[in-house]
């Protein structure tokens, strides 16, 4: 259940992380225990597709409540046969499972990694997310808007713009940061690339996503590394309470307090003050801080 930690010595590359693709590194396709990917493959197969326009159309949900949870293989299986056939699996020009590469922006002494662990208000997450399969780039920022509501602010972009803060997508993220928080944005670097596979499943009825993540990778300029064999799942509902939520309370899944980017700098930088996740990063990740020297 560890994650495998792989040395990486890398050039520099202006701005850029290196991918965890690129020549002369390890990627998650030699990962071995490979259980959740087996699970996420059996689950798509049994559903009914769903076109991205309509996906768009009926649940794009840009303001939405999140939460998380950590699903072993087992449990994701059992809680899909519990759902009924009005989820629907997003199929794209015949793919029902997709590769996600996200690079994250903070500043050099992780600023909003900070704020994010202290739980403040004002808070945002900057971030590049590139749809590998399909080849399509989006820059985000994802604030919090009234009641803990989740707002992602997107801005399409070339993918080779993917991991650098270009002069369109800083002007894009100070508008958003001065129109939500009246906040000027300090400067950001990348510091982060976390990579998985995903699969969305879609109720159109009531506009619930539930997001399936397997594969999870982290890296920055000096490692790579590979996470355990479990799945994060995300419940997207416009008001908190929807189908996958009460299934996963009936089955005992409590939700977790878990940001993708907070666990990766966590895991990364252990030296990280990252006491708001340890219980968790301890019981799933085998996290231990590094000692005061």
């Amino acid at each position: 259940m560890s994650f495998k930690e792989t040395q990486i010595h890398a050039g520099k590359r202006g701005n850029r992380l290196p991918s965890p693709s690129a020549p002369g590194r390890a990627s998650s396709s030699a990962r071995r225990h490979g259980l959740a990917r087996e699970a996420l493959d059996a689950a798509v197969r049994d559903r009914r597709p769903i076109a991205l326009d309509e996906v768009m159309r009926e649940a794009a949900l840009q303001t939405r409540v999140d939460r998380k949870f950590l699903l072993t293989p087992e449990q994701f299986t059992a809680l899909l046969k519990s759902l009924d056939q009005r989820f629907r699996v997003l199929e794209i020009d015949g793919l029902r499972t997709f590769r996600y590469a996200s690079v994250y922006f903070d500043t050099p002494d992780f600023e909003q990694f900070r704020a994010h662990r202290q739980g403040r208000r004002r808070r945002y997450k900057v971030r590049t997310r590139t749809y590998v399969d399909s080849g399509l780039s989006m820059f985000e920022v994802k604030t919090k808007g009234r009641r803990g509501a989740t707002v992602k602010h997107r801005l399409p972009q070339d993918t080779r713009a993917a991991g650098i803060l270009t002069e369109q997508s800083r002007s894009f993220l100070e508008d958003v940061v001065s129109a939500e928080y009246g906040q000027e944005v300090p400067g950001l670097e990348p510091v982060l690339d976390s990579n998985y596979v995903r699969a969305t499943f879609v109720d159109p009825h009531d506009g619930e996503r539930l997001t399936c993540d397997a594969d999870l990778t982290y890296a920055d300029r000096r490692q790579l590394l590979h996470g355990p064999d479990l799945f994060v799942v995300e419940t997207k509902t416009a008001d908190g309470r929807g189908a996958a939520e009460r299934a996963l309370a009936r089955m005992g899944i409590r939700p977790v307090s878990m940001s993708k980017y907070c666990i990766g700098m966590a895991l990364l930088h252990t030296d990280l003050p990252a006491n708001r996740w340890s219980r968790l990063l301890r019981r799933h990740f085998e996290w231990e801080p590094a000692r005061a020297a």
